[in-house]
């Protein structure tokens, strides 16, 4: 179902990035929007002059009741959430065998039991109303795989998964689904909000160690742009008929493409024993 014509966002993790410059270009279209971050001072400035279309909430998605009282206070301020990002999430840095599993279980609660708890916040609403949209914040990530951030691309594969099956179980209901994928842009990832194993093996240096080292390197010289990103996720949002996926940058489309072709010359490769996994077809009866 098309959203209204003065829709309503939520958006987690807009202290930087993708969340900030997409808080930003909703409230620029005469939009309302709830804006979180764990610390609201953190965003205050965005939403800075639109008192009437806006709120600056601290949420951590990690904390049910905080979880519950965002709904809480944006449904009561605005009536309906029509539009949830899950943005909120981080990376972490670790050959699979450097990784604290401390750590590694808190990078998961963020980046999937979080958006899991948000969304389930939001949809009652929106399956009383037959309408609304859901943007999963993934990355090309969670469609293909490097050294050094294992850990990572599992929560992103997991956010993928979960979207497509979201979306099936959603799309008779009116509500839409869109995994969001993007390649390196200039916001923190890479840089500030980056965690990294305090674990190193020198088995590892010339794989997830040089890809460590890559990481840091191109902080702050991605070719993303996260404003023209925030654009390309508000117009696929408001489509006639919004992708289930949407890459963002020349880098995501490139990778995933020759992902695709990868596994497709492996499929094919294999088939003969892939297909020699069933039992064995009935031959035609003689007659």
């Amino acid at each position: 179902m098309p959203l209204p014509s003065d829709p309503v966002w939520l958006i987690t993790g807009c202290s930087t990035g993708f969340g900030r410059e997409l808080a930003r270009a909703v409230l620029a279209r005469g939009w309302r929007a709830i804006v979180t971050a764990r610390d609201p001072g953190k965003v205050a400035d965005i939403v800075e002059g639109h008192a009437e279309r806006a709120l600056a909430i601290g949420l951590d998605v990690n904390d049910p009741a905080e979880v519950a009282a965002a709904i809480q206070t944006a449904e009561g301020r605005f009536g309906r959430i029509d539009v949830l990002v899950n943005n909120a999430g981080y990376g972490y840095l670790a050959a699979i065998e450097e990784g604290e599993d401390g750590p590694v279980r808190a990078l998961f609660e963020t980046n999937v039991f979080g958006l899991v708890a948000m969304t389930k916040a939001v949809l009652p609403g929106m399956r009383a109303r037959r309408a609304g949209h859901v943007v999963n914040v993934s990355s090309v990530g969670g469609l293909v795989g490097f050294a050094a951030t294992g850990y990572y691309h599992a929560t992103k594969f997991a956010v993928e998964g979960l979207s497509a099956s979201l979306a099936i179980e959603c799309e008779p209901l009116g509500i839409g689904v869109t995994a969001v994928e993007p390649g390196p842009f200039r916001t923190d990832w890479a840089g500030r909000s980056i965690q990294q194993s305090q674990i190193r093996i020198a088995d590892y240096e010339a794989t997830a160690g040089a890809r460590r080292r890559q990481t840091e390197e191109r902080s702050g010289n991605q070719p993303g742009d996260p404003v023209r990103a925030a654009e390309a996720i508000i117009a696929a949002v408001t489509a006639a008929t919004p992708p289930r996926h949407l890459l963002l940058g020349k880098p995501a489309l490139d990778l995933a493409r020759q992902n695709l072709d990868t596994l497709r010359s492996e499929f094919d490769t294999w088939e003969a024993t892939t297909l020699g996994a069933d039992f064995p077809q009935p031959g035609p009866s003689a007659t």
